[in-house]
């Protein structure tokens, strides 16, 4: 089973209209998940629980597309890494909050 780690995370923010925390030691972190289904379930279920406050908001970050592709990996790095990624696949999801999950 390929493995892409998504982080869910979320808090407080400034302004509604800017990804901006108020605070960066107060931020959620949810957990790592090992595929985005389970990350989106994860971050569907923060936002649901603090739709009431405006200025919450939980992002989905693609921990898997961190890694520079073009730089050469070192022998440890190439045994985690999974068949797709040797073909060059991608994540066909983006990053989503809470107010665009489309994006």
């Amino acid at each position: 089973m390929t493995q892409r780690l998504h982080l869910v995370f979320g808090g407080e923010l400034i302004d509604p209209s800017k990804n901006v925390f108020r605070n960066t030691d107060d931020i959620h972190i949810v957990g790592m998940f090992p595929d985005y289904a389970s990350a989106y379930s994860a971050w569907k279920s923060e936002a649901q629980r603090t739709v009431d406050h405006a200025h919450m908001r939980y992002f989905i970050a693609h921990i898997h597309r961190l890694r520079d592709e073009e730089a050469a990996a070192s022998p440890t790095e190439e045994l985690g890494r999974s068949e797709e990624r040797r073909v060059g696949k991608e994540c066909s999801y983006t990053c989503r909050s809470r107010w665009s999950p489309s994006q």
